[in-house]
């Protein structure tokens, strides 16, 4: 159940914010950053709040990392009062105040950043001394402050405001990144090498109507399709995962034909647009800090593909059968990237992943592991398509 903060609870937490200022500034004499969230009404933190406090972190870190300044000193807490972190940089109070203004002032989300600038002395960098205008109000755009000081908005509308910038903003980043790894693992595939008979840096394989540039095409056309299926992932995360999965078909068969289109008619990518697509959309479905564990992933795609065999093989003969992998499922039941899906991708879970970072932690190149990985999957998987 979410924390409702009382007014004392509040100001018992500035109190303890402003005695933590004032003993980093004590002890580093120079410039601080103290970030907080400026969240309207009685909740201050919970699972979203925390996502849009990171990415003001990740944003602060990479302007900072950009002009390679690294903070003399880094903390931060997480309480039901809110979220607040404390850099100590060895500028230009100015230079600071420059670059927090540039991340408050992106758009939307950086409205509900309060990224204080402090002189060593103590005392707050004011916008005014860099010649920019005052904050935005959320609502009407006028100065906040104004606002908030004749309460010209309700609290309940500040807080649909802020939940819906929230929302909004973890989408957009969560899909950009999920479409940035599936477009990378894409060209990591492709640039593996060797791999017999297949496109690597060193030559087209066995194949003669593609090389690695028509993988390249393809990738690069594919990252909206990509970044579609993770959004639709979220928008549907509170429905059966079933639900989901018909949601991305059309997206796929969207997917197929700009991939047609980059390649020339090629098919570089298909089965990737299904396996890819189906991982992009179980992302989507679950929060970022669960990314991290491969069993949680795997496990939304199985849960996605339920059934997809019997839906997919249903009312096939050997007459209305057109495809090698509808064919070989009549002849010899291999139910290829279907079954492996609808299974959880055993030969990634158990094989191919294991295999990976088995090599990985034993020092070998991305490049070799990957090569490891291959051989290890050619023996464990059973698909239409090596």
């Amino acid at each position: 159940m979410e924390h409702h903060v009382t007014l004392t609870e509040m100001l018992d937490a500035r109190e303890r914010r402003a005695l933590r200022q004032r003993e980093l500034l004590a002890r580093y004499q120079m410039p601080m950053v103290c970030f907080t969230m400026n969240i309207p009404g009685p909740v201050k933190n919970n699972a979203l709040i925390r996502q849009g406090f990171e990415l003001g972190k990740q944003y602060l870190k990479e302007q900072l990392d950009s002009l390679k300044i690294q903070p003399a000193c880094f903390t931060e807490t997480s309480e039901p009062t809110g979220n607040e972190a404390y850099y100590l940089i060895d500028r230009d109070y100015l230079l600071v105040k420059e670059i927090t203004c540039g991340i408050e002032d992106i758009a939307p989300l950086g409205r509900l950043f309060d990224m204080d600038v402090l002189k060593p002395n103590g005392e707050k960098a004011e916008r005014q001394e860099l010649g920019l205008s005052p904050r935005p109000c959320l609502i009407c755009g006028k100065p906040a402050a104004a606002c908030a000081r004749s309460r010209a908005h309700k609290v309940e509308e500040l807080q649909e405001k802020s939940w819906d910038i929230l929302a909004q903003a973890v989408e957009e980043e969560d899909a950009a990144l999920a479409a940035r790894l599936a477009c990378r693992a894409l060209l990591y595939e492709v640039c593996t090498t060797p791999k017999p008979g297949l496109v690597d840096r060193e030559g087209n394989g066995s194949h003669q109507d593609m090389d690695i540039f028509t993988f390249m095409d393809s990738a690069s056309a594919l990252w909206p399709y990509f970044e579609s299926c993770t959004r639709i992932g979220r928008q549907t995360a509170s429905q059966r995962a079933g639900d989901t999965f018909g949601q991305i078909r059309f997206a796929g068969r969207r997917a197929e034909a700009a991939m047609f289109s980059a390649t020339k008619g090629v098919n570089t990518h298909k089965g990737a647009i299904f396996s890819m697509g189906i991982l992009c959309a179980a992302l989507g479905r679950l929060s970022r800090d669960q990314w991290k564990c491969p069993d949680r992933v795997l496990d939304e795609c199985k849960a996605m593909a339920r059934g997809l065999i019997a839906r997919d093989f249903a009312g096939l003969t050997e007459e209305n059968a057109v495809t090698m992998g509808q064919k070989l499922y009549l002849r010899h039941q291999i139910t290829g990237v279907r079954g492996q899906m609808e299974a959880g991708l055993p030969a990634v879970r158990d094989v191919g992943l294991p295999v990976l970072k088995e090599g990985i932690a034993r020092g070998l190149s991305v490049n070799d592991a990957g090569c490891g990985a291959l051989l290890a999957l050619i023996t464990a998987a059973a698909d239409t398509n090596l």
